[in-house]
């Protein structure tokens, strides 16, 4: 048996083995993968406007036409680890106006609810090594409803639904098509695919299908690369492609087909009503669905099609086989492409099969598959250059003065990075990353940990300290989770790797140092902060300026923070344990989080006659006024706890002198670090903000059934606020907070997301953490109601586990045989669509449906780490 982390696999677990091959070097099985956005249109850093409104400079109806400038999309995309070549999907029903090339949405002012992708597809598997994925994606035959989603969600108020594909009744009489597409490695450097197409329509229908490979265009924009343009072409049996840095590859394909071949150049006579070259990037498009001579008759350039033409029966399935990679390997091939495809999804049975704890059931193993499989497909190449995309390229005009990220000049990535959703944020979120990372640990820690140092390094954190957030503002401010992170990966992985915790530790002293020199606006360790994530959790903009010259004096804020101290602090003991250098910084942290937390309980965030955290206005003339909303930013304080073993604290004599030192000579701060004598146990310390009093009484109002606890979570607003907001009136201005258990009736942050009365992975994730740790603490004897007010006590681990398979059951089909998180769609109980899962952003209060992104599987494939690391009992 191998030891991997937690776990214990089997020594011939190939899946295992590519990935050690791959952390020592001998074989990169990483080097190929689905690193393909699913939109790279509407985006910032394809933004080029005088205006800044990225939606409209790079839309939809551009993006089949214009030549990226930073990186690709497609559907079921595969590239390399630098994007040079490209290979995605194309489909054609034979009645819509363009092939589809990409996913559709609405863009975020054409959304009544903010940007909004209309397609329907699912991840349906998926390997760390990317030896096997496959995804399935659902086409209507009769043409795609692309003005009536447009025209309809413009028309759309805010209090009204999305509208969304399956509301047009586009799949009402069961003509679609169901598209499963799978790729399994035959090698590090080919791959081969099947593109199973099923008719679910009534008669025999033709769909067009077009694997295409394409180079990402840099010879536009790089004059170094001008000279070295690659290219494409058809020898009469395969698509050859040369590339300078990747050598000779080629893709073939089984059965009929003809080749296609144009540009990856922008078509500037239809955009532009400029000359440009003869085939560009949508000669394809054209030449299919109008018969345009717009593809090169030589069969050559940068672009190429095979082009299916698939008359399938009704109920038939039909599949093609193909070959892409290295050309040595796709020209003379050792094995048929079924056959590899059989083994790699095998082995990729096996794999799974190793995360599961022993009695997991078929309906849970379904969800960790389909979540760990989102994680895999959310890997995208990631590429901007902010000095560049300010100062714009040699030989093109230059951009219009930008304000936006310009005191981000040092950034510059190109690197494959976990996506929160490659189609609504297809770009980096920190906080976001944080925790797919935690969950993409069981998968692959080597690469978890590889993502949390990434945005710490130089061409990512600011030289000050400051994490980029996400491109459409790299200054805008993330809970500062990255220590928390690094923990959780660092014990997932066996906590072993020490060389990696120093890393992460030394940069984040350094963001620590920022916040608090930049998010303490008065000095006394209660932090301000901003939106922290929680966009619209207020009666205003967090992160805007507030009315009247207000400071917002954040419980959320000050809660990361305190937790911060207590993550830094937690890493730089297990350090001390190896340097005792690390004594000192540690005697740092616990002094500082002591203060923070005195401060939280003795400023006025606690307030004793709600029994509850609240936000305060600071008023220019020194007034306070606290706000007295009921919602996560109350419970945020909870998630500030840590246990310090006795153990730890005999071996580290100076730190435990200096600790013991301040509570005797610091009684003001003492009551922050309680001590407990547990039967059988040796003496613990208790590290919280929360004392075990008021955490009785938050919990009296996290687990009431009318307030926070959901069937499904804990809901970021109490649903006491649907018959009493939250009213405020100041400067002449009246602001409300209202319980809005769905998608947001505000326009803050985009009105996007919600987090006025929905369900959130990442926080319920978090409290249920720190569950834990108060009942490592507190033992079996402390106990509460659940729910408030009934006669069933539990202790905290009870609790903890009851909220878990609260989460869990969000995806598990329920007693009528629905999964909470289709929302009674009656499409998703059709057999054909009800066992594909989708990992939404956020959920539904009250009846826990999918809200928000669709794809998010970024954080909410949390909800695998709860199924994989659910307590024996």
């Amino acid at each position: 048996m191998l030891r991997v982390g937690l776990r214990s696999v089997p020594m011939d677990d190939a899946e295992h083995a590519r990935l050690a091959a791959a952390d020592d070097g001998t074989a990169a099985w990483r080097r190929w993968g689905p690193y393909v956005a699913e939109r790279a249109w509407g985006t910032v850093r394809e933004d080029y406007g005088p205006t800044g409104e990225a939606w409209s400079h790079l839309p939809h109806d551009h993006a089949r036409s214009r030549a990226y400038r930073w990186n690709e999309d497609g559907i079921a995309g595969w590239c390399d680890d630098h994007q040079h070549v490209c290979l995605a999907m194309g489909f054609w029903n034979g009645v819509d106006p363009i092939v589809k090339e990409r996913f559709f949405g609405v863009t975020g002012p054409e959304g009544n609810h903010g940007e909004d992708v209309k397609e329907y597809w699912w991840y349906l598997d998926g390997t760390p090594s990317h030896a096997y994925q496959s995804l399935r994606y659902h086409y209507p035959q009769r043409a795609y409803p692309y003005a009536d989603l447009v025209d309809e969600s413009h028309r759309r108020g805010r209090d009204e639904f999305e509208y969304e594909l399956a509301d047009t009744g586009v799949f009402d009489d069961d003509r679609w098509w169901g598209i499963e597409v799978r790729y399994a490695k035959s090698s590090v450097d080919a791959v081969c695919a099947q593109v199973s197409v099923t008719n679910h329509g009534p008669e025999a229908a033709t769909l067009h299908v077009l694997p295409t490979v394409w180079f990402r265009n840099t010879w536009s924009w790089d004059p170094a690369t001008a000279g070295e343009r690659p290219e494409l072409w058809w020898d009469g049996r395969l698509v050859r492609a040369r590339h300078p840095r990747l050598g000779e590859l080629a893709l073939a394909g089984d059965g009929d087909h003809e080749v296609l071949c144009c540009d990856n150049d922008t078509n500037m006579r239809r955009l532009f009503g400029a000359d440009g070259v003869p085939y560009p990037k949508d000669g394809i498009v054209d030449h299919v669905v109008h018969g345009a001579a717009t593809v090169n008759p030589a069969q050559r350039g940068t672009k190429a099609a095979l082009w299916y033409r698939l008359r399938v029966s009704a109920g038939e399935t039909r599949t093609i086989r193909l070959r892409f990679g290295a050309a040595a390997e796709v020209d003379d091939p050792a094995r048929p492409v079924d056959d590899v495809v059989a083994e790699r999804r095998a082995e990729t049975d096996a794999f799974h099969a190793s995360l599961l704890p022993a009695g997991t059931s078929a309906d849970d193993a379904r969800i960790a598959r389909q979540a760990f499989a989102g994680l895999t497909w959310s890997k995208q190449w990631y590429h901007l250059d902010v000095a560049r995309w300010l100062d714009g390229d040699p030989g093109q005009p230059p951009p219009p003065p930008r304000g936006r990220n310009a005191s981000w000049r040092h950034l510059n990535n190109a690197d494959v990075l976990l996506m929160p959703d490659p189609w609504e944020y297809p770009w980096y979120a920190a906080w976001d990353l944080a925790f797919h990372a935690v969950a993409y640990a069981h998968l692959d820690p080597a690469f978890a940990k590889e993502q949390l140092i990434l945005l710490c390094r130089e061409w990512y954190m600011h030289p000050n300290g400051q994490i980029p957030a996400y491109e459409w503002a790299f200054s805008d401010v993330n809970p500062p989770v990255h220590a928390w992170a690094a923990l959780r990966v660092f014990e997932i992985d066996g906590g072993h790797d020490v060389a990696f915790l120093a890393r992460v530790f030394h940069k984040l002293l350094l963001n620590f140092t920022w916040w608090v020199n930049r998010k303490d606006a008065e000095g006394n360790n209660v932090f301000e902060g901003g939106f922290l994530g929680l966009d619209n959790i207020g009666p205003f903009d967090r992160s805007a300026g507030l009315p009247g010259g207000a400071v917002l004096e954040q419980s959320d804020g000050s809660a990361w923070m305190a937790k911060y101290c207590l993550d830094l602090l937690e890493m730089s003991l297990v350090l001390a344990a190896h340097d005792p250098a690390y004594e000192d910084v540690a005697t740092k942290f616990f002094e500082h989080f002591t203060l923070i937390a005195t401060a939280m309980n003795s400023h006025g965030l606690w307030d004793d006659d709600t029994g509850f955290y609240h936000d305060q206005l600071a008023l220019p003339d020194g007034r306070h006024v606290r706000l007295r909303a009921f919602s996560l930013v109350g419970l945020i304080p909870m998630t500030a706890v840590a246990i310090v073993e006795p153990e730890l604290r005999a071996r580290l004599v100076d730190f435990t002198a200096r600790m013991e030192w301040f509570l005797a000579n610091r009684p003001d701060e003492a009551d922050v670090v309680a001590h407990s004598f547990l039967p059988g146990r040796h003496q613990r310390s208790l590290l919280s903000v929360v004392n075990p009093e008021r955490l009785t009484r938050l919990l009296a109002a996290m687990l009431d059934e009318d307030r926070f606890l959901s069937p499904h979570g804990v809901r970021s607003l109490s649903r006491e606020h649907a018959d009493a907001p939250l009213v405020l009136r100041l400067d002449g201005a009246t602001y409300a907070l209202g319980y809005e258990p769905a998608e947001s009736r505000t326009g803050t942050f985009g009105g996007n997301s919600n987090w006025r009365g929905p369900v959130w992975f990442p926080v319920n994730y978090l409290l249920i953490e720190a569950l834990r740790r108060y009942r490592k603490y507190l033992g079996s004897g402390f106990v509460v109601e659940l729910p408030t007010g009934a006669e069933r006590q539990l202790d905290l681990d009870g609790v903890a586990d009851d909220l878990a398979e609260r989460l869990i059951g969000l995806f598990r089909r329920g007693p009528d045989g629905r999964r909470p998180c289709f929302g009674g769609v009656p499409l998703f109980d059709d057999p054909r669509w009800s066992d594909d899962l989708l990992f939404h952003e956020y959920f539904h209060g009250d009846v826990g449906a999918g809200l928000g992104a669709s794809h998010q599987t970024g954080w909410t494939a949390l909800v695998a780490d709860l199924i994989v690391r659910r307590p024996a009992r």
